[in-house]
């Protein structure tokens, strides 16, 4: 081999991807991952252009061997990957817990400043099209105007035979959320590295971090309407995790949520519009100096906003018609039949959104639910399956 190619693939500071995978506590779980993130064709593609990536596993005040497991597994494709000379990786181990900070730390600190695109993932999802993260970056390299490229998120459970009525009713949920153009799932996505510089997560956000960045992205930092093309799905492009359906663990989801679109609405609605346009166009700088300068910014803001919003049902807009909303997506027999699902949805939203007010109320924003979930295995399945699964949207 031609000693000058090989050693532009070896060196880290030319990385043309970089990607993130942010852990905590999932030292079984990534397992899972990292054993079909390296089963990924980006590799030989990579190696085939004489293009580097750089792998970052950012655990964040974990507490059990998720540090050591990345490590052992690093180690070990760095031996035997057939493609290894096309990649780094290594564990950056934050004391601090939590994915705001991990996001903020992987994005302007651990990950190269060569990158051209950078890719986010969580530790507990599996990625079983070989092609995913290939397609993800070759979407944002072929679709000039996108700055960000999705795959499709699959539940678990759409690989069952036979589900449960909870399981039927997630997936309908599910579906209903899938009907609205330029969704981000923050479990898995590509985003040209210029924008994300220019992205940093206020600390106490801490959920809805794929709304916020979705609508900075989408209007191009507040300065137009919301731009779909922004956000582009990638084709063959997949992951799975898994879902929430006992009741409890719904309702602990959707009460974070809940919390989160409120932060979300406080910044992007209001605060960031009136801001002056210099300060918009260096945003992570701006959020980045008013966490230092003023580390309770964030939570002043919410506290403002429940004095004037006295009741729960108005922490955001839409809280209780959002998901009626969505069945406008729908024709015919399909709006009845998702009818079910936007009612039950919403009802959940309620009783959550009464809790999250509750909790704002307190004067936390920091709810981190934990749901006992086992790690997710490898999913096998035929060709036809991956594609059925990978184009689904709305049906």
């Amino acid at each position: 081999m031609n000693t000058e190619p090989a050693n532009r693939i070896e060196s880290e500071s030319s990385a043309y991807l970089s990607i993130g995978i942010i852990a905590w506590n999932e030292e079984t779980a990534i397992r899972s991952l990292l054993e079909t993130v390296f089963q990924q064709t980006l590799f030989a593609d990579l190696h085939k252009r004489q293009l580097h990536c750089e792998i970052h596993c950012v655990a964040n005040g974990c507490t059990d061997r998720t540090v050591e497991a990345a490590t052992e597994i690093f180690a070990e494709q760095k031996r035997m990957h057939p493609h290894a000379a096309a990649f780094s990786c290594r564990v950056v181990n934050l004391k601090e817990r939590g994915k705001i900070n991990a996001w903020n730390e992987f994005v302007h600190s651990a990950s190269v400043r060569e990158a051209e695109f950078l890719t986010l993932m969580d530790a507990d999802i599996v990625i079983h099209n070989p092609d995913t993260l290939l397609s993800l970056l070759r979407t944002l390299e072929t679709y000039r105007e996108a700055k960000i490229a999705v795959d499709t998120p699959c539940k678990d459970i759409e690989f069952k035979s036979r589900l449960t009525a909870p399981e039927r009713m997630s997936l309908a949920m599910s579906r209903l959320t899938r009907s609205a153009s330029a969704q981000l799932c923050a479990q898995l996505y590509c985003i040209r590295a210029e924008t994300a510089r220019n992205i940093y997560l206020p600390k106490d956000l801490t959920a809805c971090d794929d709304g916020f960045i979705k609508t900075l992205v989408c209007t191009d930092f507040l300065a137009h309407a919301v731009w779909p093309m922004r956000i582009q799905i990638a084709r063959n492009a997949s992951h799975t995790f898994e879902a929430y359906v006992s009741l409890p663990g719904v309702f602990k989801n959707q009460k974070r949520q809940a919390i989160g679109q409120t932060l979300v609405h406080l910044l992007v609605d209001d605060y960031l519009k009136r801001l002056p346009m210099w300060e918009r166009n260096r945003l992570a700088e701006t959020l980045r100096r008013k966490d230092r300068d003023n580390p309770d910014w964030l939570k002043q803001l919410v506290r403002d906003h429940l004095r004037r919003k006295r009741f729960f049902w108005r922490l955001y807009p839409g809280l209780l018609s959002h998901r009626f909303n969505r069945l406008s997506h729908f024709r015919g027999w399909k709006r009845i039949a998702y009818f079910p699902a936007a009612l039950a949805g919403s009802m959940v939203s309620v009783f959550a959104s009464f809790a999250a007010y509750r909790f704002l109320k307190s004067g936390g924003t920091g709810y981190w639910p934990r749901v006992n979930r086992g790690p997710l295995q490898t999913l096998n399945l035929p060709g036809e399956a991956l594609s059925s699964f990978t184009h689904l949207k709305t049906q």
